[in-house]
């Protein structure tokens, strides 16, 4: 299945080849060197031009063909409109314009997009973003469906997309805040840790009286993560391992009086301290420590809980990362995001800062 926008594309290219030779365009001399190509492509692309159901996902309702016809109009309606200098130069350029959708598209593109929200809930990603690309094509620009494919765009890890929607989303409607946040962990699962906190500087300052919760964690998290990299700066020329006793892992424990255990022992049953080659942990010491019971307990207590623990956009790159292989996370690192720290309190029951009674969050 085709997850990028490219990857949609070259099968896109593929189907017009196919259906050059079908429809007559080309002669049957030309089939072997057609053939080639769209060999070449699917290798270079890694797509599966005889899948039948990722050719439909990949070009929807029209094909390369008729998308490319449209292209065309309008660029044709363009050059008429710019080269009148008569008064009715200006009826010209509105006739230009793109067409604004009727009341049935709306409703039918509205129809759409709930049938994309099903899809997201059963967790059917490349559906939604089929049927979101529906509905956008008989609304164009419509920031709520650009929002939505985002979403699920994210949800499928084609982050790159995710963001060209959000961003797409929010240039239509700066006021539409869940763009801001969608835009905000796109940004983040790319490494772009500054651009993820200015998305969520503008989604708090759109949704006023200091911004929601979710809004908030998630600009605290990509501030965190632009202060470690701006301390790794400073540090380069003298780094800290990642696995030291002393330094940050010292801190995390050190700078919360009676909220948080000794992560060493935790981060031991991980596979070690450091982050990315530890394995696979020790899955036996884990469920018969007390502390992990605890968490457990309150995780399937408190819903509210596990979905601000899941939407934590740190946490979301270490569970990608993890699932790719890619090792566990540095634990020492991870307890110095103070939304997890917090979390992680309230999961193991613990008290609060260190420090005079009443100085605690908000």
């Amino acid at each position: 299945m085709a997850t990028t926008s490219k990857q949609r594309l070259a099968l896109a290219v593929c189907d017009f080849l196919s259906s050059s030779l079908e429809d007559g365009t080309l002669s049957a001399d030309d089939k072997d060197s057609i053939d080639v190509a769209i060999n070449c492509i699917a290798e270079s692309f890694k797509v599966d031009p005889t899948d039948k159901a990722a050719v439909q996902s990949a070009i929807g309702s029209q094909n390369l063909t008729q998308i490319y016809g449209v292209y065309e109009k309008l660029k044709s309606s363009g050059k008429a409109a710019s080269s009148s200098s008569s008064p009715s130069s200006a009826a010209g350029a509105s006739a230009s314009a793109p067409k604004l959708p009727t009341d049935e598209e709306k409703a039918r593109a509205e129809e759409l997009k709930v049938q994309g929200n099903k899809a997201m809930t059963s967790k059917d990603y490349a559906r939604a973003i089929d049927l979101y690309s529906q509905a956008l094509a008989l609304h164009p620009g419509n920031s709520i469906f650009l929002s939505n494919r985002a979403a699920a765009y994210s949800a499928a890890r084609d982050h790159e997309s995710a963001r060209a929607d959000a961003e797409s989303a929010v240039a239509a409607d700066p006021k539409y805040t869940k763009a801001w946040s969608r835009l905000g962990l796109a940004r983040f699962a790319l490494g772009d840790a500054r651009g993820s906190m200015e998305a969520y500087s503008q989604g708090i300052e759109h949704e006023g009286n200091g911004g929601s919760d979710a809004m908030k964690k998630g600009f605290e998290t990509a501030k965190r993560r632009v202060e470690e990299l701006e301390a790794e700066e400073r540090d380069s020329g003298n780094p800290v391992p990642r696995g030291a006793p002393a330094g940050v892992g010292a801190g995390v424990n050190a700078g919360v009086s009676g909220g948080l255990p000794d992560l060493s022992s935790l981060a031991g049953m991980f596979g070690g301290g450091g982050g990315g080659g530890g394995g696979m942990p020790d899955l036996s010491s884990i469920m018969s420590n007390p502390m992990f019971a605890n968490m457990a307990q309150s995780l399937m207590s408190n819903p509210e809980m596990m979905q601000n623990l899941m939407g934590n956009p740190r946490l979301r790159e270490m569970a990608d990362r993890f699932s790719q292989g890619g090792g566990m996370p540095d634990m020492a690192s991870l307890m110095n995001d103070p939304n997890i720290a917090e979390m992680a309190r309230n999961m193991m029951g613990g008290g609060g800062r260190g420090g005079a009674p009443g100085s605690g969050g908000q």
